[in-house]
Parts: structure tokens; sequence; C-alpha cells
């Protein structure tokens, strides 16, 4: 089975005062890229997270949304700086005195200016059961992104074969015609050599001309390295796996093998024939490029 690099999953885990949503999508990508958004106060688990896809993900960009509600999952501190609040306060007792403001300095006018002076940090408060369910809602959501991508490689692999076969088709049909095109050519050069010399005809420097063009045209080891390909192509997606990049090499050394057929065919035929493949092998190239 071959497994494509598009799908997404959905996992949620629910324990005591706590909820956990994991959501992650996965696109094209040459290499296994997860990128990971989530609370910050809990990236101290992404390294666990990233293991768990990992498991099941060989290649692709992977993107994973990751929500926590509850309570008493943080623990919140006030850090205030009093050097800078007993300024604050200095100044405005200063402002006082200068312009003889009757109201004494209230609680109110220094806290209206401790927006710089009070900070507050939060702090994950360790809770083992927290990282089970985060790591189950990870779990649980790769396996059906698994699923997914599964399922789109069997809609590739069964459009691949079905392109697979109609190049293999195209090749037969080729070698086919390929004797043909030695034969018209000795006609040919047969009947212009006839009229220019009026019947005498040197049948043993033809035999050269004609011998120096079919080894010129032929393509017999262009289509032995064909079916070679088209063999090998087979047996990869039936071992399954992450096979995009043999595919991607033979796709292609197929199409290196179908220019090198078209530039020496000489034949509208062949030349026919070589557009058709090319013409399936670009399909299979769209296809592969989404195989993992």
């Amino acid at each position: 089975m071959i497994v494509s690099m598009t799908g997404f999953g959905r996992g949620k885990k629910e324990g005591e005062n706590v909820s956990v949503t994991v959501e992650m999508k996965s696109v094209n990508h040459r290499f296994c890229e997860i990128s990971i958004r989530m609370p910050r106060q809990w990236v101290m688990f992404e390294d666990k997270i990233k293991r768990v896809i990992t498991q099941h993900i060989a290649r692709g960009r992977v993107e994973v949304f990751i929500t926590i509600e509850g309570e008493q999952l943080v623990e919140r501190t006030l850090h205030v700086d009093w050097q800078l609040v007993d300024a604050y306060y200095r100044m405005l007792t200063d402002v006082r005195r200068r312009f003889h403001f009757a109201d004494d300095v209230s609680l109110r006018d220094v806290v209206h200016m401790l927006s710089d002076a009070v900070e507050m940090t939060e702090q994950p408060i360790e809770n083992d059961a927290l990282l089970s369910l985060l790591l189950e809602a990870t779990k649980e959501a790769v396996e059906q992104l698994k699923h997914m991508r599964e399922q789109e490689g069997n809609a590739l692999l069964a459009d691949m074969l079905m392109q697979l076969e109609t190049i293999e088709k195209s090749a037969h049909r080729i070698e086919q015609l390929a004797p043909t095109v030695v034969a018209s050519y000795r006609e040919r050069i047969h009947k212009r050599v006839s009229e220019f010399v009026q019947g005498v005809v040197d049948e043993q420097r033809l035999l050269t001309e004609v011998a120096l063009f079919a080894e010129k045209v032929d393509i017999h080891e262009e289509l032995k390295r064909i079916y070679s390909h088209i063999e090998q192509f087979r047996r990869i997606v039936s071992e399954g796996g992450a096979v995009g990049r043999k595919l991607d090499f033979l796709v292609q050394e197929l199409n290196r093998e179908m220019n090198t057929i078209g530039s020496k065919a000489n034949d509208r035929y062949i030349a026919s024939e070589v557009v058709e493949m090319k013409s399936a092998l670009e399909k299979i190239k769209e296809q592969v490029q989404n195989v993992e």
C-alpha cells in the first residue's frame, strides 16, 4: 500500500477539569516537517508530541493545532517592581506639592500608573494526567490522518497503474512499428536512387546506407529499459511504504527514454505513440509528487 501526503485528523480527550483537542493536517513536502501551534506554557511537551507523530508519518509537512481548556492548568504570579512604584508615588507627591493640589495621593492614583510596574507570569502546573491526555489525543489524530492518507494513496495507486498500462501498451505498439521504419526507409532510398541513376543501383552501397540508418534509429535498448522501469514501478508500489522518492526517480528515467525514442523515431506513428506515453507519464508525475 502506498500513502498520500495529504490528509486530516482530529483527536479529543477529556479528563477531570481539562479537555485536550488536537487537529492536524498534512500536505506535500520533500521531508517530514512538523509545525505545532499550542499554548506557550506547554511547549515543553513539543518533542514528545513530535515523536508520536513520526511513528506514523515519514514524509510531508504536518501542521498541528492544540487546544487545552480547563481549570488549574497554570499558576499565576504577580511581580511588583517596588522601586518603580516608589518612584511613581514620589512623583505624584511632588506634583501635588508643586501645584498646591488639595487632594492627597490616593491608592487609585497609584494603581492607575502601575501598568509598567506590575507583571503577571504563568507557570504550568506539573500534571502527568494532562500530558497523558495530550499524547492520547495526538495519537488519535495522527491515526485518523494516516487512515485518510492511506485511502488517498489507494486512489493515487489506481490512477498511476492505469496510466502505467497506457505507457506499456504504447511501448508494445512502438516495438511492432520499429522494424517497419527501416523497411520503409530502404524502399524510399531505393526508389530515389533508381530514379536518379535510371535503374542501375549499387546494392552493396544501398545496404550500407540502410544499415547505418537502422543503427541510428534503433530503439531496442530504450524500449528494454522502459519495460524494466515499468516492472520496477509495479514492484515498488506493491511493497508499499515511503516510496515517493523512488517513484520520482523512475518517472525521470522513463521520461529520458521516451525523449530518446522521440528523437530517434523518424516516424510519425511512433512519434504519436511517444506523445501518448508522455501524456500518461505527466499524469503519473503529478500523482507521484503526492506520494509519501
